[in-house]
């Protein structure tokens, strides 16, 4: 159960920093034998305490202050954020003087913040690393400090992965879009087991990629993606201006782009890869097409050589057998 001082907003911009810390390099001895990152950590900690005793706020200990607003509580058992895990360590205390409570201490809040854990643990699982092996990969911080440590088991990655991808998907939700600038604009239904969520993609001029929202439905049909394109125009979107749209021959795809964009620039998928090849093959000389094209094809027009001692095979003006009906727009029949 949280106190009272823990649900209230504590400013730990700028904590009280000790002008000089002093170190206990006898205590550090184990951890000088394990490398120096483990002596940096337990360095840290020790600096640490130092900076949350200088951040009480009750006075200097022994000497009687009329006008101070805290007085001094002692200290209790508690918890921050190192490497990926929860270390105990012992946290100060301190007491309103007029009676109404106990104080937070700001510094403490600081180091013992979790929200670190959350990004480490949704980094580390994006990357492909399980919840059972999520120990191994944090840092090595001491033998000592290692065993005391808490928070690294499965269901605790586990909450924390969940906790943050929510967090990051209503963040992807709620995000102003209207300093985008998109030239495309993909959208597509993605199948997991009996759910379907459509995506929306945007593309800038420089070629980023900008993730814009998902919805999910049980089928792709027009009112899901029509309702999906609506919310990015109430967050701040651009449909009146051109955008090329690239989809698949779903037609509840481009009916609802149609609808909501003024002037879009429908393009297939399906045939965007024969015509990308053309380009392609320019370059490189290649007349082989991509797979799903038919067999051998000729294109529509003999590109000039490039400047350079290389020429263009002789198979580019052989007559070939005509592509299917999909790359009909990138090739015609010889």
């Amino acid at each position: 159960m949280r106190k009272n001082y823990q649900n209230q907003e504590i400013d730990t911009s700028q904590p009280a920093v000790p002008e000089t810390v002093s170190v206990a390099l006898a205590e550090l001895a184990g951890e000088m034998r394990e490398g120096l990152l483990a002596l940096a950590v337990g360095t840290g900690l020790q600096v640490m305490a130092a900076i949350m005793e200088q951040d009480v706020t009750a006075g200097p200990k022994g000497r009687h202050d009329s006008d101070r607003t805290a007085i001094r509580h002692g200290s209790g058992a508690g918890s921050v954020t190192l490497g990926g895990r929860r270390v105990p360590v012992a946290r100060p205390r301190m007491r309103a003087a007029d009676g109404s409570g106990e104080l937070a201490v700001p510094a403490y809040e600081l180091f013992s913040d979790t929200e670190i854990l959350g990004r480490m643990a949704l980094d580390r699982m994006l990357a492909g690393l399980s919840t059972r092996h999520y120990p191994v990969a944090l840092e090595p911080v001491g033998h000592r400090t290692e065993t005391a440590a808490t928070a690294t088991s499965r269901s605790a990655v586990s909450r924390r992965f969940v906790a943050q991808t929510e967090t990051a998907l209503a963040a992807l939700l709620s995000a102003d879009l209207s300093g985008l600038d998109l030239v495309g604009f993909m959208v597509d239904g993605v199948h997991f087991g009996e759910h379907t969520c459509v995506v929306a993609l945007g593309i800038a001029i420089d070629g980023t990629k900008h993730p814009l929202s998902l919805v999910e439905g049980s089928t792709e049909n027009a009112t899901l993606v029509t309702e999906l394109i609506v919310g990015l125009r109430e967050h701040g979107l651009d449909v009146t201006k051109p955008i090329l749209a690239v989809l698949d021959g779903s037609k509840a795809l481009r009916r609802a782009v149609v609808d909501v964009f003024d002037r879009p620039v429908i393009a297939r998928c399906n045939s965007t890869s024969s015509e990308m090849w053309l380009i392609i093959s320019r370059r490189s000389c290649d007349p082989r097409p991509p797979r799903g094209c038919g067999g051998r094809i000729t294109p529509t027009r003999r590109w000039p050589p490039r400047p350079s001692s290389r020429r263009w095979p002789r198979s580019w003006t052989a007559p070939t057998p005509a592509p299917r009906r999909a790359c009909a727009r990138a090739w015609t029949t010889p």
